[in-house]
């Protein structure tokens, strides 16, 4: 037996504390998997399994169906991703010639979380990458494309319910060898509208395919997916973690502040400027319009930040998270307009009518594109490119800010992995308590602490200051309501975040000043400026640009007439309007761990200033320079 000596330089068996206590914990390599994946796992430096990857990983590679329930960021992925991963591996090693056939279709609600799943398979398959092959059709593209991509079969196959629908209807994706369906975030599949398209799934499912499905809240929707994807014999292994996840020593502290809507700005300015909250900060805002607001409120004080909402295209969406990620931003604003709600009825009703529109448009663009070989419709134009010449070609005085429909298949509370973020703000409450649950869950991710700041208006405030009110915070009081008594189900608890507001009056006049110059025409502009920058940097419309450089031209020199009004007095904060503690924050010169940009010198002035002192240049003046005696009648620098 192995002895190492202990704090009392006495040998001691390593054994003996294990056999006094509890059982060892589980490691990866107790879990018998693939040795190609153990090697993957290691280079990614994880020690050992979370307890929804300890309890799940076994009864997926026993081929069980399983149906967990486990908090964000506890690796939910690794979870169903391992286990497919290695009885893949395990089925290709026996056979000796294996064909190429979709054995494992991943469903998610979201086209982020199709990227990020994607990037999770390319890490684990690191050392097996010629043996297994997955390709992610939820991003937009060429309609050739994904069909030769589907063409050859891959193993495994990442797509939102609606993507794989479409192309299970054309005979592109075949599920007649299928033998793992995994539905990642379930219950938000479910409140996107997606049961439709489950059920066609559901229909082509050949027998025997072992079902995964994981989410964060599973409650009410058990039912509905045990009855939409009916295990053959036994029933789903149901896997809740909640017991241990309460007995877990909890790392989110949550608190809100009662607050009026105008000072919603004022707390964000002094939250930053004076470093109340370090770290990387995600701003949950009510809408589109608000992210805006809030970006270009930022700004006048010199706080960079970036946004996230669905009007961006999808991959601008993934660069901006990656480059939060990244630390580039340490401040992200965004607009999550597909929350959780309630009653999804309505949601549901609107989900048809964007599909009988999308039909709509793609029979019109059918009917003036060219005909495939396969007898297709193929678009001529893509819509981004009718976007760019309607904008570029219009009169700049009509020219009216075109807003792009939603993104149905985007959401940022739910998903996509913002890593280590300190603090989630809602500056504006959400909805539902269901959707909080969610947001919060961005931080306190691994074992990691985190707080969550939340903004609510009593009722006695609200219209009180019209410019910065919405129709949102009218019902904050009973939501926060619902939301504290969910959490009080959950062990945890809402505080009472303890700030003197009457120490921030100094501050007043210069929130005044920042929300006088961010106008909706300004807001309104940011938003075209945003979408016109995606539109020249868009790779799709290189070749059109080149085609036509007018276009391009137009887009670039089309500037904004009512742009905000640049005030660099308030980018400083004075000694006097600091209160105690407060100048310390301030005189670091950054704004909520966000990194100024250093203002250029103007390298010219510096030049002339130098040459001035010389005596040389343009305008040379100085002490004791005569100029009836320096006067050259032969001309400047001739002798």
């Amino acid at each position: 037996m192995k002895r190492k000596l202990n704090e009392h330089d006495v040998p001691e068996a390593v054994g003996d504390k294990a056999a006094k206590g509890a059982p060892a914990k589980p490691t990866f390599a107790s879990l018998d998997l693939d040795s190609r994946l153990l090697q993957a796992i290691n280079s990614e430096k994880f020690a050992a399994p979370t307890p929804v990857q300890a309890k799940a990983i076994p009864l997926a590679l026993s081929g069980e169906d399983v149906l967990a329930r486990a908090k964000t960021g506890s690796g939910k992925t690794l979870a169903y991703i391992l286990p497919i991963l290695h009885s893949l591996l395990k089925r290709k090693a026996t056979e000796s010639k294996p064909a190429k056939q979709t054995t494992a279709l991943i469903l998610v609600p979201t086209k982020e979380l199709a990227s990020q799943v994607t990037v999770t398979l390319q890490t684990f398959t690191e050392f097996c990458a010629q043996d297994v092959r997955h390709e992610n059709i939820s991003r937009k593209e060429d309609v050739a494309v994904t069909r030769s991509r589907l063409a050859e079969n891959p193993d495994i196959v990442v797509a939102t319910p609606g993507r794989a629908t479409q192309w299970l209807n054309q005979d592109v994706l075949k599920l007649v060898e299928l033998k793992h369906l995994v539905i990642d975030e379930a219950d938000l599949v479910l409140n996107y509208g997606y049961e439709e398209d489950l059920q066609g799934i559901a229909a082509a499912l050949p027998t025997g395919v072992q079902k995964i499905m994981m989410s964060a809240t599973l409650r009410t929707e058990v039912d509905t997916l045990t009855a939409l994807f009916p295990s053959g014999g036994a029933k789903p292994t149901i896997l809740d973690l909640s017991a241990e996840e309460a007995a877990e020593k909890p790392t989110l502290s949550q608190y809100i502040v009662r607050t009026a809507e105008e000072d919603k700005f004022l707390l964000i300015y002094t939250i930053f400027k004076l470093q109340l909250i370090k770290g990387k900060v995600i701003i949950f805002v009510a809408d589109v319009d608000r992210c805006y607001r809030v970006k270009l409120f930022l700004e006048q004080f010199g706080i960079r930040s970036c946004v996230l909402n669905s009007e961006l295209p999808v991959n601008s969406r993934l660069h901006v998270v990656e480059e939060f990620n990244r630390g580039v931003y340490d401040i992200i604003v965004a607009a999550d307009e597909n929350e959780v709600v309630g009653d999804e009825s309505g949601k549901r009703k609107k989900r048809k009518v964007e599909v009988e529109e999308e039909q709509q448009e793609e029979a019109e663009a059918g009917a003036d594109g060219e005909t495939a070989a396969d007898g297709t419709a193929v678009e001529q134009m893509d819509t981004e490119n009718a976007d760019a010449k309607t904008a570029a070609q219009a009169p700049k005085a009509s020219r009216k800010p075109r807003r792009r429909r939603a993104d149905r298949e985007y959401g940022v509370s739910r998903g996509i992995d913002f890593r280590h973020v300190s603090c989630v703000l809602n500056f504006d409450l959400p909805t539902t308590s269901k959707s909080y649950t969610h947001r919060i869950g961005r931080t306190a991710r691994a074992g990691q602490t985190g707080m969550a700041l939340s903004f609510y208006v009593p009722k006695e405030l609200y219209r009180k200051h019209k410019p910065t009110s919405i129709p949102q915070c009218e019902d904050d009081e009973e939501v926060l309501e619902k939301i504290r008594t969910k959490q009080e189900e959950k062990g945890a608890k809402v505080e009472e975040w303890q700030f003197d507001m009457t120490k921030l009056e100094g501050f007043r006049y210069r929130l005044a000043d920042a929300l006088r110059a961010v106008t909706r025409i300004a807001v309104r502009e940011a938003r075209t400026k945003e979408l016109r920058q995606e539109l020249i940097n868009s790779e799709k419309l290189k070749r059109h640009f080149e085609e036509n450089p007018d276009d391009l031209r137009h887009l670039r020199h089309d500037t904004e007439t009512h742009a905000v009004r640049s005030q660099p007095h308030l980018k400083h904060v004075p000694d006097y309007l600091l209160p105690a503690g407060g100048k310390a924050a301030v005189a670091r010169d950054v704004g909520g761990s966000v990194a100024f940009r250093k203002e250029k010198e103007n390298s010219l002035r510096k030049r002339r200033a130098f040459n001035k002192g010389r005596g040389k240049g343009r305008i040379a003046k100085g002490k004791g320079l005569d100029p009836l005696k320096s006067l050259n009648a032969k001309g400047r620098g001739k002798k």
